[in-house]
């Protein structure tokens, strides 16, 4: 016992600090934490770039199949077709157009130096994204304009499509929603 209370009384307070530190930290990292089902976001409020891409390819799926059961729904309800199945690709996913402020300014500028006096025109121009904010207070772009996704390409699958009047209305029907060209679509039978 003599030992024991020889050692401790011979650490510095220095040592029982860092020691005291040390148990704190472990500790700190050891309480689980109440957010995690919440997204992760950086500084900015932004969510991290992982979790930014993952939702932004979970929203261009939802918006393909919405658009793929609209089709489906439209194309099974036309006399002669029948059942479907669309399958649609994309070109492009789409695009916001957000909302900038432009500043322009303009100044003259004259050197008069020795026996020649020359003059100069100068333009500048700054753009600056205007933001909004958010239910949470984040700030978001504005957004003056949503583009929709470009269609690059259409496959049918129907049970009408062994009538050649049938394939014809389809593509017609396809090119007219989705302004794709006719050799981008391709309609199939059904089995």
């Amino acid at each position: 016992m003599g030992k024991w209370t020889d050692k401790v009384k011979s650490i510095k307070k220095e040592q029982i600090l860092i020691l005291l530190l040390c148990g704190v930290l472990l500790l700190v990292i050891a309480i689980p934490t109440e957010e995690s089902g919440k997204t992760e976001q950086t500084s900015e409020g932004q969510p991290a770039s992982g979790q930014q891409e993952t939702s932004g390819e979970d929203a261009r799926l939802a918006r393909v199949q919405q658009m793929e059961r609209r089709l489906k729904s439209i194309l099974s309800k036309v006399e002669g077709i029948g059942k479907t199945e669309v399958m649609l690709t994309l070109k492009s996913e789409g695009k916001k157009i957000v909302e900038k402020d432009l500043e322009q300014s303009q100044g003259k500028e004259e050197n008069q130096g020795g026996d020649a006096a020359t003059a100069s025109d100068q333009a500048s121009s700054s753009e600056n994204t205007v933001y909004q904010r958010d239910a949470q207070g984040n700030e978001l772009p504005y957004v003056t304009e949503e583009l929709e996704p470009e269609i690059a390409g259409v496959l049918v699958i129907a049970q009408g499509a062994k009538n050649a009047s049938v394939v014809a209305e389809i593509t017609d029907a396809v090119m007219a929603l989705f302004g794709v060209e006719a050799h981008k679509i391709k309609v199939m039978k059904m089995e």
